[in-house]
């Protein structure tokens, strides 16, 4: 485990799938606690696919290869490169178990970076082999709902900029249905409830934003996500957990009745042999909503 400590913040981060698994920052502890009665994830990364593969399997040249929902990454075993006191480096690279699954050479690394009030989070994916590599890549924060001892059902999500008022439908197998279905969305605010998330996760594919807050009553504090280089948002809850996941995908779940290459699903990116694609992302704790 890595500590990380800027002021009276402090962050705490696991070798193993580079996840997260505490953020202290205004006197709060604001990460869910990984708890597995409800879920036993806090902040897992997802690498080399989003959501789920259709039959949980992708193909590559023309063969099936067996992948878990959200890729191998959060169990990947990172190494760390580099570290400070508010600072921290971790690289995945690719090994004989990842090719067999996805037969790409990459590496993955993350930089994390803290401040009083802020937690940054740099993505580097290179692609060192000899092909181009298709890969999606997210991060599946969950953040402790309630908040800072207000009321649960007080609790809204606010997007940067106004949302469909409607979400695909996601059916049997975690893929993506051409249905959607309405949320009570009201302009850029969305009420938190338990409703919700009786279907399955709300997902905002190219969303208009690229931030969104959670926040707890028009006067408390809240806790933004800026992303950077990530098209797509979700939203993730089970009815009466206690937390709310803030999502960021740059690549998403299979089309229901996708069964293409890899390199042809919808929404993954094709990086070229040799170079390096960055995506970021923060966290920012107010004590005070925004306007």
């Amino acid at each position: 485990m890595i500590e990380l400590r800027a002021g009276t913040a402090r962050a705490t981060i696991s070798t193993s799938g580079a996840e997260v698994h505490a953020w202290h920052a205004g006197g709060h502890d604001l990460l869910w606690s990984r708890d597995a009665a409800w879920w036993d994830k806090s902040s897992p990364v997802l690498f080399p696919i989003v959501g789920w593969a259709q039959r949980g399997h992708i193909l590559v040249d023309g063969q099936h290869r067996p992948i878990g929902v959200h890729g191998f990454a959060a169990a990947g075993a990172f190494t760390l490169e580099d570290q400070s006191a508010s600072t921290a480096r971790l690289s995945l690279r690719d090994t004989a178990a990842s090719r067999a699954v996805y037969p790409f050479a990459f590496r993955l690394t993350l930089t994390y970076a803290l401040t009083d009030e802020r937690l940054t989070i740099g993505f580097e994916v290179e692609n060192t082999g000899d092909r181009p590599m298709p890969y999606a890549l997210g991060l599946h924060p969950a953040f402790r709902w309630p908040m800072a001892n207000r009321p649960r059902n007080d609790h809204a999500i606010v997007f940067e900029r106004p949302e469909r008022p409607d979400v695909p439908v996601i059916v049997t197998g975690g893929l993506f249905s051409p249905k959607r279905r309405p949320i009570p969305m009201e302009g850029r605010r969305l009420a938190l409830t338990d409703a919700l998330f009786v279907t399955d996760a709300l997902c905002f594919l190219d969303a208009a934003s690229q931030s969104f807050t959670l926040q707890a009553s028009a006067d408390g504090p809240s806790v933004t996500l800026n992303a950077h280089n990530f098209p797509h948002l979700a939203l993730w809850s089970k009815p009466g957990a206690p937390f709310v996941s803030m999502e960021v995908w740059t690549g998403h779940g299979d089309p229901e009745g996708f069964q293409g290459e890899l390199a042809d699903k919808p929404s993954m990116r094709q990086l070229a042999p040799g170079t390096v694609d960055h995506c970021a992302l923060d966290w920012v704790y107010r004590e005070r909503a925004a306007p």
